[in-house]
């Protein structure tokens, strides 16, 4: 059985429907830690209610290749999935996982990537725009923000009228409809 660490920084829904979705393939892989930044993020109390070892790192732990590869290590994680992780992942984290660090974007990269472009700010940024449409992208990570090959990538309209609300709510559900298993096909090819 092979092991996937997941990293989240707030909700977690996408890491919940990530841990079922392997819990249920038997494709022989399992999310054997899930890893936040933040000690007070929901994805913490999903990790608790679905029997998933949690850890909880600082900024300052992120950084430090002893505790992090030490931390991957007692876990015997395989590859890393970022599924709404706000800090960069550090170089020794990217050679150590060369092209098993999958992360999902709430956009149609490059656009409307980068710095500080993360959730509603993102769907903001296309509302003002005037975008018609919008969608996700599963990336892989490299050292550069929102970089890294891209795996897969879903659209949908954004109406004239909608909303930053209305157009989360479709990228909600295009992450639950593609999110698992794009990821689960990739890494059942490693």
């Amino acid at each position: 059985m092979k092991r996937i660490a997941i990293f989240a920084s707030g909700n977690g829904s996408n890491a919940e429907n990530m841990i079922n979705y392997f819990r249920d393939s038997g494709l022989g892989w399992t999310v054997a830690l899930v890893l936040s930044d933040r000690p007070e993020a929901k994805v913490i109390q999903r990790a608790v209610r679905l029997d998933v070892p949690y850890a909880v790192v600082s900024k300052t732990e992120l950084g430090d290749s002893d505790i992090m590869i030490g931390l991957m290590e007692r876990y015997s994680v395989d590859a890393i999935v970022l599924a709404g992780f706000l800090r960069m992942i550090p170089g020794f984290l990217i050679e150590r996982y060369p092209g098993r660090i999958v992360n999902i974007h709430p956009s149609l990269l490059p656009k409307y990537g980068g710095k500080g472009m993360y959730g509603r700010h993102v769907h903001e940024a296309v509302v003002a725009a005037k975008e018609s449409e919008t969608g996700i992208t599963i990336h892989l990570v490299d050292e550069h923000c929102d970089g890294g090959r891209i795996i897969f990538q879903a659209r949908t309209a954004v109406a004239p009228d909608d909303t930053a609300a209305e157009v989360e709510e479709k990228i909600h559900e295009l992450e639950r409809l593609h999110f698992p298993c794009v990821t689960a096909a990739f890494l059942s090819g490693l």
